[in-house]
């Protein structure tokens, strides 16, 4: 069973210093990543902070929609980036959020990878009575699916049509919020549910606990043998994992929840120097026993997991590092393979 720990306030010290001004004689590289409390920002955190015993300065500007931050990575105008693996094929055909976008195909091209982990899985919480206590109850509830911008949101969307066959907005009401107010929106009773990606042993899920009882809404078995479910599960970044519902307190679905996974990969862009991946890449991995000690979920960051959810080219730097140290590197990741 996965046992849920505080953030350090180590870590918090080390996210604050991450964005403080380095040196004037050093070059402070750009990099964005989502909001505090994400496991996704707390692993570009941490990329950061070993990043700096290197002497590469990264500065975080954190709260950002993925989405964008890709596409300004892959102008060059980011260094490192926190990238979404789902959005990359959407980058490449032009499509979705980016279809507005003429150029996206070949920015998408732009795009490298330092290394990828599985951040999380999708938790779908209700509180005690809500009347949601399987699926099919969510017809004719409040639904938060994730923010106005961004894949969370037509990724909760897509799940509940595989499990039920209801459509937004026909069969439920879907309520497009900040994660914030999606947060605050549940323990304010003014939504019946919420979708919310997290890593698994969240505090962002513990804290409805902590006052009362909430339900996990695991997929059933013969859910997840249908065609459309294991179509989600299939697509890049994205996997099926479970857990232990006695992870969270308060929490009333008995037993393994069967979950949505989601993995994503530190980016950057083909004209970093190399030299600089290198010594980012080198530093992280060299520090590994400090980042996995510095959250629950990072614990499973290994030289086994490098790779998980990367789907676009490895970028030279980091594939030299690879190479030198002995990682086993899928052929699809080398930009000639």
């Amino acid at each position: 069973m996965i046992r849920i720990s505080a953030l350090p306030r180590a870590l918090v010290g080390m996210a604050l210093a991450a964005g403080l001004a380095a040196p004037a004689t050093a070059q402070i590289y750009k990099g964005e990543t989502a909001g505090v409390g994400d496991p996704v920002h707390t692993m570009f955190v941490s990329f950061v902070n070993q990043a700096r015993k290197s002497d590469v300065q990264i500065q975080v500007n954190a709260g950002q929609t993925l989405t964008k931050s890709m596409l300004n990575g892959a102008k060059g105008e980011l260094a490192f980036f926190s990238a979404v693996p789902s959005l990359v094929p959407l980058m490449q055909a032009g499509e979705a959020m980016y279809a507005p976008i003429s150029d996206a195909p070949e920015l998408a091209e732009n795009l490298r990878a330092i290394l990828g982990f599985q951040a999380g899985a999708y938790h779908p919480v209700t509180l005690d009575g809500s009347g949601i206590e399987s699926w099919q109850d969510i017809e004719g509830k409040t639904v938060f699916t994730g923010p106005p911008a961004g894949s969370a949101s037509a990724t909760s969307e897509a799940l509940i049509r595989a499990i039920t066959g209801f459509e937004p907005n026909e069969d439920y009401t879907a309520v497009r919020l900040s994660w914030g107010e999606g947060d605050d929106a549940l323990s304010d009773g003014k939504i019946d549910m919420m979708i919310r990606p997290a890593e698994v042993g969240s505090a962002n899920i513990e804290q409805f606990g902590l006052s009362g009882r909430f339900r996990l809404l695991s997929i059933p078995a013969e859910a997840a043998q249908q065609e459309e479910t294991r179509r989600i599960f299939g697509e890049p970044g994205r996997g099926m994992t479970s857990f232990d519902g006695t992870l969270y307190k308060g929490q009333l679905t008995e037993g393994e929840i069967t979950a949505l996974g989601f993995y994503q990969f530190i980016g950057t862009h083909e004209g970093m120097p190399e030299d600089v991946v290198y010594e980012v890449t080198k530093a992280f991995w060299e520090n590994i026993d400090e980042v996995q000690g510095s959250a629950q979920f990072l614990r499973e960051v290994t030289p086994e997991t490098a790779f998980v959810g990367v789907n676009v080219p490895l970028h030279p730097g980091a594939l030299r590092y690879y190479d030198e140290a002995g990682f086993e590197i899928p052929a699809k990741l080398r930009a000639d393979g």
